[in-house]
């Protein structure tokens, strides 16, 4: 990337790049204690594929994401079924289960809108109530909460950007945690998205996305030995959304976990995996998107098929033993790789209907181990 685009980010956030000279404790040891997290994916941000019933429910097929969601049904009905979907999809037992299984943090993406919807925008609000819920249910759990700004209004055009009102939300988001770091340690300003920053007056972290690009590119960036503190790097390992990495056989999956160790390892900031599951396919109903197929099984327009998504997604009861048992191995290869780094966060705590995506399935169905240290394959990477 070019550090035009670096520069502009540094502009969206509107923070310091001055090098920090403050002390700075964080409200967890990165870099010493392991994160072990997941994702509570498909709750204050619509996604057709962890929730699918909302979108069938509406008996619209044009209603494909959060925005016409809001924009082609009326507003009551579309407020209703998201307060229903608040107050029902993530509760403060899920917060319980997620620390009873061991794990450290939860990742909780939520969208613009949540703080400010524009003039002639369809979204609807009233997310904010639940964000300060899970704080409060991640302070009485132990658990620490990392805030995912999932969808920021970036325009850029003509190396123009329009950032007035990010800066607000962003603003707005460090007002509710700032006094709150033991619990909110990391805020995610953008996701998929790179941005920069220093965390020269306050106690919490900036996870930074490396979009999409090697750790390598960003060597050297904003790391301890040029003065900065308080900022880590967030990457997303997937293997199923290219023609090559869907058709990997079990051991290749396993492999390409177990090789990013190294690089992850090696990295100059504490690095995190906030995205990785266990699923090996894009059988997922709806997981490209609503209404398109998947390239294993050849339904996604232009792809060739691999197999059949026939017991590869939806309920475990579905699944084979073979098929458990690969992804209890293939599970054990990414904890342990992402682990050489400062942990992970998997994607995600729960679905409707893809089970191979779930961690919460995962623990009822022997993938997962109820006990984080009890891994039945600890050399798998060698």
């Amino acid at each position: 990337m070019p550090l035009l685009n670096r520069l502009l980010s540094l502009a969206v956030l509107g923070v310091s790049a001055v090098p920090s000279v403050l002390s700075f404790t964080p409200g967890f040891n990165y870099g010493s204690e392991k994160v072990r997290g997941v994702n509570l994916g498909g709750w204050l941000v619509l996604e057709p594929w962890i929730t699918p019933s909302i979108f069938e429910n509406t008996n619209n097929v044009n209603i494909v994401d959060e925005w016409t969601f809001g924009e082609y049904q009326d507003h009551n009905t579309a407020q209703t079924a998201l307060q229903n979907h608040w107050n029902t999809w993530i509760t403060e037992s899920d917060f319980k289960a997620i620390a009873a299984a061991g794990l450290n943090h939860v990742r909780l993406p939520i969208g613009y809108w949540a703080f400010e919807v524009g003039p002639g925008e369809p979204y609807i609000s009233g997310q904010q109530a639940y964000l300060q819920k899970a704080i409060t249910w991640a302070s009485n759990h132990n658990l620490k909460l990392i805030i995912d700004l999932h969808v920021l209004i970036i325009l850029v055009k003509e190396c123009h950007i329009q950032h007035g009102k990010d800066k607000n939300i962003i603003k707005t988001i460090i007002s509710m945690v700032d006094s709150e770091y033991q619990t909110v340690p990391i805020i995610a300003p953008l996701n998929e998205y790179p941005e920069a920053g220093s965390s020269t007056q306050s106690n919490t972290v900036e996870l930074i996305h490396d979009a999409f690009q090697d750790l390598s590119y960003w060597n050297g960036f904003m790391t301890y030995a040029n003065g900065y503190e308080g900022v880590a790097m967030d990457t997303h390992i997937y293997q199923m959304f290219t023609d090559q990495q869907v058709a990997y056989n079990y051991s290749q999956h396993i492999a390409e976990a177990c090789s990013h160790g190294s690089s992850l390892a090696n990295f100059d900031l504490w690095v995190i995996v906030g995205e990785w599951t266990p699923a090996s396919t894009d059988c997922a109903k709806w997981l490209n998107g609503r209404g398109t197929g998947a390239r294993y099984d050849g339904t996604l327009s232009n792809t060739t098929p691999v197999g059949s998504c026939t017991g590869k997604t939806g309920s475990a009861s579905s699944f084979s033993s073979d098929y458990k048992n690969f992804m209890r191995q293939y599970w054990e290869a990414q904890v342990i790789s992402y682990e050489k780094g400062s942990g992970w966060i998997q994607w995600a705590w729960k679905a409707e209907n893809a089970d191979d995506w779930s961690y919460q399935a995962g623990l009822s169905n022997g993938w997962i181990p109820q006990n984080l240290t009890n891994l039945d394959y600890p050399n798998i990477c060698g």
